[in-house]
Parts: C-alpha cells; structure tokens; sequence
C-alpha cells in the first residue's frame, strides 16, 4: 500500500509521448499501440489518465515537436502537466493534481526510459506512491553515441531492476500491458 494517506485510487501516467521526443525511438510504434490501449481500458474503468508534457529549448511550448503524438488523444477533462526537469513531479502541479483524484498508485508509460520516465519512476516511489512501470510501454531513443548501451539494454536494465525495486509501506514493479490491472498492486 503506498505511504499516502486516503489515497486509494490509481491513475495512468503518460509521460512525454511527444512528436520531438519519441520521434526516433525504439519500437515506437509498438510502444505508442501499447499506450493507447492503456488509454482505452483506463477510460472504460474510469481510471484518470494525466499527461505528462516537457518544454525545452529544444520542445518549445506549442511547437509540433511539444505535442502529444497523433495516435494518442488526451480528453479535454483529463488533467495536463506540463514539466522543464525530469522527474514529473519537480516543480510542477502533478502532486496537487493526484491528490485531488485520491491517487496513491501509479501506472507509468512513457518516454524517455533513461531519462524522464526513469526519474519520475523514483520520484514517485521517494513521494510514497506504489509504482507500476508498464514493461513493454516505455521507450528511448539510441544514445549509444554518448556512451549509453543501446535502446534495448536501457529498456530491459530499467525494467529489471524496477521489477525488484522495494521500501517499506510501498509497492513498485513491472507488468506487461496485458496484465496491468488497475486496481491491483504490483
């Protein structure tokens, strides 16, 4: 059970899956179809679904490069956070938005594994909310060229080891999109 008092609902967190971002990553599309149907099933058992959305130079609010991707629709009463750090929760209203839905546990997707899905992931965990990672829908771009393993390896490193992750009063783990049940913990 997550450390947060009264706050026994899940939501679905979708975070960066933006035209700049996920652009050239790995399976993207396979990781996109993943989501969506995530999306889907989180509306038909009327779990809250929060969009993540970064800023930078590089993703300047507005661009096409911002935006969410076409195959995914956020609704217009599902809540938008928008970030400029890493972890989704650092400097941005997502605490306040999953207190006031009575959220406690969290099923993340997104982009980028190794950067802001992996930080938002251990900010929610530190924060005392259980914390599903979603194996097979999250994803990164290659950065091998700067030293990092390939895309594959980030992604099957972060789900190995967030499959182990613990601490007291809390659950985190991994589960592929057919088995994620929102109204289960890990």
């Amino acid at each position: 059970m997550a450390t947060l008092e009264d706050r026994p609902n899940s939501a679905l967190l979708v975070i960066d899956v933006q035209n700049g971002v996920v652009a050239g990553s790995h399976r993207r599309e396979d990781v996109i179809a993943n989501i969506a149907s995530l999306v889907e099933k989180a509306r038909q058992e009327r779990v809250p679904v929060v969009w993540v959305q970064h800023s930078s130079d590089g993703l300047p609010k507005g661009s096409d490069a911002w935006r969410i991707v076409p195959e995914l629709t956020p609704r217009g009463t599902e809540a938008r956070v928008e970030k400029e750090y890493g972890d989704s929760f650092e400097d941005t209203d997502l605490e306040a938005v999953l207190s006031n839905l009575g959220v406690g546990r969290l099923i993340v997707v997104g982009a980028q594994t190794d950067a802001c899905v992996r930080s938002t992931i251990h900010g929610a965990f530190t924060r005392g909310y259980d914390t599903t990672l979603v194996s097979d829908a999250h994803t990164t771009e290659d950065q091998t060229a700067w030293g990092a393993p390939p895309p594959e390896q980030v992604i099957a490193h972060t789900n190995l080891y967030w499959a182990y992750q613990m601490a007291p009063g809390r659950t985190a783990g991994t589960a592929d999109t057919k088995e994620v049940d929102f109204g289960a913990a890990s």
